[in-house]
């Protein structure tokens, strides 16, 4: 039994949800959002609250259960609050400022990296060390941020690099003499 697809979605004031078929279309304040589900899945509306539940016993239904239970919580979670992934950027001369829909990355390469942000996603760099990544999409946001990331991971001698907000890099002792 799947104990996280047990739990109804509950759908807060100002939300609503509205399923066809395997698909389920969630309005909020911030946009619209959809996902369509397996066919091991059923999935209604009742009470203001989305409930997911298995259509057989089969090891596929169960694993779906929980698993779309969750996708429907985040399209809640997406247009209600947002996503946001915040990234900070360590290390002399590193800087990021945003230039219309591109972002520019000076991270001690030859050349400015041009960042072109994907709709659906918004970026900001309220300082010229922090990038804020946000948007109503889970796997979009962190996926941004994963590629801004990427540049410039953080190296374990120095510390320099992007790393994200509170993330701890293991730091390494240098060659000694």
């Amino acid at each position: 039994m799947s104990r996280i697809g047990k739990k109804p979605v509950e759908l807060p004031t100002g939300v609503s949800a509205s399923v066809s078929g395997q698909t389920v279309e969630v309005k909020g304040p911030k946009g619209s959002r959809s996902f369509t589900a397996a066919d091991d899945v059923t999935i209604s509306v009742e009470d203001n609250a989305v409930v997911v539940t298995p259509r057989g016993k089969s090891k596929r239904a169960r694993q779906q259960w929980g698993m779309s239970r969750t996708q429907v919580a985040n399209l809640v979670t997406g247009v209600t609050d947002g996503f946001k992934k915040e990234l900070e950027i360590q290390g002399v001369g590193y800087r990021a400022q945003m230039q219309g829909n591109t972002l520019k990355l000076a991270l001690g390469l030859s050349h400015d990296v041009n960042f072109d942000v994907p709709a659906g996603v918004t970026v900001t760099a309220p300082k010229p060390t922090e990038i804020i990544v946000e948007g109503t999409d889970q796997q979009l946001v962190g996926q941004v941020a994963a590629n801004i990331r990427e540049w410039r991971k953080p190296e374990p001698y120095k510390g320099k690099g992007i790393r994200y907000k509170g993330e701890f890099i293991f730091r390494k002792e240098g060659k000694k003499k």
